[in-house]
């Protein structure tokens, strides 16, 4: 999850989540907190701007407007990508579209 319209020059990554199986039908809920074991085995999220792994909300300052937030999942032709949770996320997306078949997005909005 990106938010690009966060006010770093860079945007902010919320979470990263790859080398999904690809039996894996969906992410249930609360798969982001690491603590809880429920991304799919094998999985590996790797470290966001907030300096850890795992997944932290939305939080634009107050008053900044509605940020963008962006959930893209890609469907790759390897299926690992070679990384651990300490990559940042510059090389997993480096990685990423490098490996890329096809990709699909949801666009969500938030402001405080």
């Amino acid at each position: 999850m990106y938010d690009p319209d966060a006010p770093t020059g860079s945007g902010w990554w919320h979470w990263l989540i790859f080398d999904i199986p690809t039996t894996a039908k969906e992410l249930p809920s609360n798969a982001g907190d690491v603590k809880t074991n429920l991304a799919p085995k094998g999985s590996i999220q790797s470290m966001t701007d907030f300096g850890s792994v795992g997944y932290g909300g939305p939080c634009p300052p107050q008053g900044h407007g509605f940020h963008t937030y962006i959930i893209t999942v890609h469907a790759l032709k390897t299926d690992k990508l070679g990384l651990d949770e300490k990559a940042s996320p510059a090389l997993v997306g480096f990685n990423l579209y490098a490996n890329t078949i096809k990709k699909a997005s949801i666009v969500m909005y938030y402001g405080r």
